[in-house]
């Protein structure tokens, strides 16, 4: 996969946070640490679920509900591109089976929070804003025209923490948190 989305997309595609997590989900199972799975857990579990449910219900509805997955079904796309994002299917699965068995790692959400601030601002100065990575210059593939783009980042910055990485530490603390 990395060395056919560098030569498609560039270096900057790896970005993603659903690609960073793959990547270290690769590494929490090779060295078997709990810290990178949960972390990687918290990061992306709840928008790779949501990936998952806009994926499917296109699939066997046709009904587009959010678009995170619309280019799945781009024909302009070659099969073989499109096929190697099938990996965020199983991720979601794989990352929540490293959590149970390896248990979960309360410094995850801290964790997931910092590389956030890291990964959110590189994404914003350093890529091509017409490939809006991680959404930094809005939701979806057009950047949002209604707040200067750096308050966006900055409440960006602030609702993945508060929005999504704090519940999912939540409930994997409560599910997994002993071992």
């Amino acid at each position: 996969m990395v060395p056919v989305y560098w030569a498609h997309y560039g270096p900057a595609n790896f970005l993603w946070f659903s690609d960073i997590a793959l990547l270290a989900a690769v590494a929490a199972l090779w060295l078997e640490s709990r810290f990178l799975a949960s972390t990687m857990a918290v990061g992306v579990l709840l928008l790779e679920l949501t990936w998952n449910i806009d994926f499917f219900v296109r699939l066997l509805s046709g009904a587009e509900p959010i678009g995170l997955a619309v280019y799945m079904f781009d024909s302009s796309k070659p099969r073989y591109l499109r096929g190697l994002s099938l990996f965020h299917i199983f991720l979601p699965i794989l990352l929540v089976w490293m959590v149970a068995h390896l248990g979960y790692d309360r410094r995850a959400f801290l964790a997931q929070t910092l590389l956030a601030w890291i990964v959110l601002p590189v994404s914003y100065f350093f890529t091509d804003p017409s490939k809006n990575i991680n959404w930094v210059f809005g939701p979806g593939s057009e950047p949002q025209t209604w707040m200067p783009p750096i308050l966006y980042l900055v409440l960006l910055m602030l609702f993945l923490p508060v929005v999504v990485y704090l519940p999912t530490h939540l409930l994997l603390e409560k599910l997994f948190g002993k071992l």
